[in-house]
C-alpha cells in the first residue's frame, strides 16, 4: 500500500489486534488504537476493564494514540437482544456474525469516520483483494474477500455480511499470515500481549454458558424428549436450548453405555419437546436423500450474486465441513440453496457461500 492512511485499529487487548496495529504503524500509516466498549450483563464477571488495560498498554508500547468507542447500546440492541429473541423463537442465531455487522463494521466505522479516519482495521483472519475494473482504479474497483491463509483460524465465515462499501475502507493486516507467524511478530515487536491466550466464546462476552445466559431473560420449563415415533424417552431443560444436530444436554432412557448417541433432529417450541434419533448423521443422510434444499433470508453478497446453478461450496458452521452446493431461485428476498449432502440444518444459523477461497456472502436459514 503506497498511500499513507489514517487508520483506526480495533484493539481488543488480544495478540491479533495488537500485531495488526504494529504492522500498520511499521508500514508508515497514521494509526490510532480504538477499544470498543460493549454491553455486559450485570450478573456476569466483568472483564472488559482488564481487556481495555491491555489495549492501552499495547498502544503506549507502540507510541500510538488510544481512544475508546462506546458501542454499549449498539451491542445490546443489535447483538444481545437479537440473540435472546432468536432463541425465544426456537432459532439458532450466530451472535458473532451480528457482532461484526453491528459493532466492528458498524459502530467502529461510524466512530472512525466521525474522527476523520480513512479506514478501519481489525485482527480478523481474512483477506481483502482489490481489483481494477477500469482505467481509474480509485473509481472503478471491485473488492473480493478471501479466507485467511491459516485454515484453522480463518474467520471469513463470520464476515459474510460485509459489502463492497465495507471492504473499501477495511483492512485485515494479518489475514495473509499463519497464527504462529503472528505470535512470532508479537515477540519481535515486544508487545505486552505476545503470550496472551486467544479469546474464546461469544463476541465480547467471552466464555459463556448459553443456558445460564438465556435463563436470565427467557422463562424455561422441563420438557419431553421424543423418539421419531413420538414416544417419550427422556427429559430436557427447555427446547429453546437445543439446536438441530446437538447431542448433549438432555437425558434419555439408555439401556446400556454401549448405546449410540442421540442427535436432535427436530424441536417443537409450542409443546416444548425435542425429537432425537440414534442414527449418526451419515446414516440420516442415507435414509432420506442425497441432497437438501434450504431457503435463506437476510441474504447479503459481498459483490455480485453468484450465477444460478454454479457449483460452489457452503459452510454451515464455523470450522464446519465444506459442502458442495449451488444457488437456485430467488423470490421475495429469499434465496434457495441446494446442498449436495444432508447435514443437520437449524433455522437461524448462517450459511456462507464460497467460490474456492473467495467468500461470496450468505444468508440465514429461514
Amino acid at each position: 500500500m503506497k498511500k499513507k492512511l489514517k487508520i483506526f485499529v480495533g484493539v481488543s487487548g488480544g495478540v491479533d489486534s495488537s500485531v495488526s496495529a504494529a504492522l500498520l504503524k511499521d508500514a508508515g500509516h497514521n494509526v490510532t488504537g480504538v477499544f470498543i466498549r460493549t454491553w455486559t450483563p450485570e450478573w456476569t464477571v466483568c472483564t472488559w476493564r482488564d481487556e481495555r488495560r491491555d489495549a492501552m498498554r499495547v498502544c503506549a508500547h507502540l507510541g500510538i494514540p488510544f481512544m475508546e468507542c462506546d458501542a454499549e447500546e449498539a451491542y445490546k440492541r443489535g447483538v444481545a437482544d437479537y440473540m435472546i429473541e432468536e432463541y425465544r423463537l426456537g432459532r439458532t442465531p450466530n451472535p458473532d456474525v451480528m457482532c461484526n455487522r453491528v459493532v466492528k463494521f458498524g459502530a467502529l466505522w461510524e466512530f472512525a469516520l466521525a474522527h476523520g479516519a480513512d479506514a478501519i482495521a481489525t485482527g480478523h483472519y481474512a483477506q481483502v483483494r482489490q481489483e481494477a475494473k477500469g482505467e481509474r482504479q480509485e473509481e472503478n474497483s471491485a473488492f473480493t474477500m478471501l479466507r485467511g491463509v491459516d485454515e484453522g483460524k480463518d474467520q471469513s465465515y463470520f464476515l459474510w455480511t460485509l459489502t463492497q462499501a465495507d471492504l473499501a475502507h477495511t483492512l485485515f493486516p494479518i489475514g495473509h499470515l499463519p497464527k504462529d507467524e503472528v505470535r512470532k511478530l508479537a515477540r519481535k515487536y515486544r508487545l505486552p500481549t505476545a503470550t496472551k491466550k486467544d479469546s474464546q466464546g461469544v463476541c465480547f462476552l467471552g466464555l459463556l454458558d448459553m443456558k445460564e445466559f438465556l435463563s436470565h431473560y427467557i422463562e424455561t420449563h422441563e420438557g419431553d424428549v421424543l423418539d421419531r415415533s413420538g414416544n417419550v424417552i427422556g427429559k430436557h431443560p427447555g427446547a429453546l436450548f437445543f439446536t438441530i444436530g446437538e447431542r448433549h444436554g438432555f437425558t434419555t432412557n439408555k439401556k446400556s453405555d454401549n448405546d449410540k448417541p442421540h442427535y436432535v433432529i427436530a424441536k417443537d417450541m409450542m409443546h416444548n419437546t425435542i425429537t432425537v434419533t440414534e442414527l449418526e448423521e451419515r446414516k440420516v443422510q442415507d435414509e432420506y436423500t442425497e441432497h437438501a434444499q434450504v431457503e435463506l433470508e437476510k441474504v447479503s453478497w459481498v459483490g455480485d450474486a453468484p450465477v444460478k446453478n454454479e457449483m460452489l461450496t457452503a459452510q454451515l458452521l464455523y470450522h464446519g465441513k465444506k459442502i458442495a452446493c449451488s444457488v437456485g431461485e430467488t423470490s421475495m428476498g429469499k434465496v434457495r440453496v441446494i446442498l449436495y449432502a444432508t447435514p443437520f440444518i437449524a433455522s437461524g444459523q448462517s450459511v456462507v457461500i464460497y467460490r474456492g477461497e473467495e467468500c461470496l456472502g450468505g444468508g440465514v436459514v429461514a
